[in-house]
């Protein structure tokens, strides 16, 4: 809870420092005296909009700062454990700037932390209850609405989705993957490539065919050139004849005896491929046919046929391990049509309840503001979607106009009831209570604005009820509410050095009389409005009820 605000230097305000206590505060004074700044005050706190025309004329920058201590705990008494500084410094020209337990943050990490802190209710923005999650969470918990087996129902399915994934997608998605690779590793085994360099020697072969009768005529001008009369093979023989038997010319002798005896060899193989050498048209179409089909594999599988071969091994291997899985996926799969047609089941669940609890909720808030002076009201809470998450409050303050989402409602005061009596009516459930009970502080501001007499009364018991589990902080110009309070602070004016100043100062025992008595009469001295001061205080004590329960 917030035990204590400070305030420098924002409108006519000059330095105001308030030490605030659990239970209910009321914050009171004349028009114009900054009451409405100490709210201000805390909106900023709180990651509100940063107005540089609040800063006092003539001073630089505004300074806000906050202390939040845990509800209930040792630091109330002066132990700091657990506690939280907030900061933020509003300049008269350039952006604000923010601090959270001494250290730099940005404005969106104060307004965070303020959700959790403080809500505010009246003509400001930071209202938790306007929030959609929050509108839900208050729906649930009136309803008594067990979410359980919905959240258990769809964290099964989302880690089932999650192991599918990981098997390769849905039922559909390994289906069609299986059947692709089952025609892939098919037209690669019947391919039966039988090697990386298949393609090499194909190439060799079909220009072997390809011109056979060139190559055989080829073959045997060169075996008549080396072996007909008067050839090669005979000006060689006549060489060495020439040379037998010349010592000096011996080495050169062997020389051309073994070009000879080469001669011969190579007349012998031309004699052999002009022999053997025929075209052979099926063979080589076959050739033909065979490579394109080893670049159609390469243009799919791979840039070589290596590439191909190791393409194949892989997706032979990934076929084996998705039918090794075919099992098992079929069996999440069955478990998750069961597991979704629970999930289904659940939110349909929870969708009745969801919309049995709607027009109860709306009634009970009505009823509350019927209390509260607005005895036209209508409520309405809308619930959509297939679990009816979406959930949506509406107001029509006055006959005749539509109901409108809380956030539209244009007057501060009667969303600040709104609020306060869906609060009230939340406070009836153990569910409800966590739910009312994650801000510690409330601030009221305009809650009591065109209301008197007995509905002023109501306001007060309400907001004297609510307190027993926050801390309540209201702004009011109503007697009848500021005496359900634990404690009041007068804001008062007055004049220095020729400017105006605000002060606030706690009223206790005669002082809060006297602040009474100015609220319900404009006397404070006045000895009836004094007695009628003290009876009021007297009748709040009565009604308000014992304070054990106290936040």
């Amino acid at each position: 809870m917030l035990v204590e605000l400070r305030a420098r230097e924002l409108g006519v305000i000059a330095d105001l420092t308030l030490v605030l206590g659990p239970g209910m505060t009321a914050i009171t004074g004349e028009t114009g005296a900054g009451k409405t700044l100490v709210v201000e005050a805390i909106d900023l706190l709180v990651g509100g909009r940063a107005d540089p025309g609040a800063v006092r004329a003539g001073a630089g920058e505004a300074v806000v700062e906050g202390r939040f201590a845990p509800v209930g705990a040792a630091s109330t008494k002066g132990d700091e454990a657990g506690e939280r500084v907030l900061r933020r410094v509003v300049p008269a020209k350039g952006r604000s700037r923010a601090q959270v337990d001494g250290a730099m943050a940005t404005v969106a990490e104060l307004a965070e932390l303020g959700r959790d802190l403080v809500d505010l209710h009246g003509q400001h923005t930071h209202q938790s209850l306007l929030h959609p999650a929050t509108q839900r969470a208050a729906l649930d918990a009136f309803g008594r609405i067990d979410l359980a087996p919905l959240i258990e129902a769809r964290r099964r399915l989302a880690a089932l989705d999650t192991v599918l994934v990981e098997l390769g997608g849905d039922e559909r998605a390994r289906a069609r993957e299986v059947d692709l690779l089952r025609h892939q590793v098919a037209e690669l085994a019947a391919a039966a490539v039988t090697g990386p360099g298949e393609d090499v020697a194909l190439a060799e072969e079909e220009d072997r065919l390809g011109d056979a009768e060139g190559h055989r005529a080829a073959a045997a001008a060169g075996h008549g050139l080396l072996s007909e009369d008067g050839g090669a093979l005979d000006a060689v023989g006549l060489t060495v004849a020439a040379l037998q038997g010349r010592a000096p010319l011996g080495c050169i002798e062997d020389r051309v005896r073994g070009v000879a005896a080469e001669l011969a060899d190579v007349a012998g193989e031309l004699r052999d491929a002009a022999e053997s050498l025929e075209s052979d048209p099926a063979r080589l179409a076959a050739i033909r046919q065979r490579r394109q089909l080893l670049v159609d594999l390469r243009r799919k599988y791979g840039a070589t046929l290596e590439e191909v071969l190791a393409f194949g091994v892989e997706a032979q291997e990934r076929l084996d391990h998705l039918v090794e899985l075919e099992a098992r996926a079929a069996g999440l799969d069955a478990e998750r049509a069961v597991v979704a047609d629970a999930v289904a089941s659940a939110e349909a669940k929870v969708l009745r309840q969801r919309q049995a609890a709607a027009p109860r909720l709306g009634v009970a808030v009505r009823d509350r503001l019927v209390e509260l002076a607005m005895p036209r009201v209508l409520i309405a809470i809308s619930v959509g979607g297939a679990d009816g998450a979406d959930v949506t409050f509406l107001l029509a303050a006055n006959p005749g106009e539509p109901t409108l989402p809380l956030a539209k409602v244009a007057s501060g005061g009667e969303l600040a009831r709104t609020m306060l009596a869906l609060r009230l009516a939340l406070t009836g459930s153990a569910l409800a209570a966590e739910v009312t009970a994650r801000v510690p502080t409330l601030v009221f501001d305009e809650v009591d604005a065109g209301i008197g007499g007995e509905a002023a009364l109501a306001v007060g018991r309400s907001l004297a009820a609510l307190s027993r589990d926050h801390q309540v902080l209201v702004v009011t110009h109503l007697a009848q509410v500021a005496a359900f309070a634990d404690s009041q602070v007068v804001v008062e004016k007055h004049e220095e050095g020729g400017r105006t100043v605000s002060t606030a100062v706690v009223a206790e025992g005669e002082g809060r009389a006297r602040e009474l008595a100015r609220m319900l009469s404009g006397q404070p001295d006045a000895a009836s409005a004094r007695a009628h001061a003290e009876e009021l205080l007297r009748m709040a004590a009565v009604l308000r009820g014992p304070r054990e329960g106290a936040a």
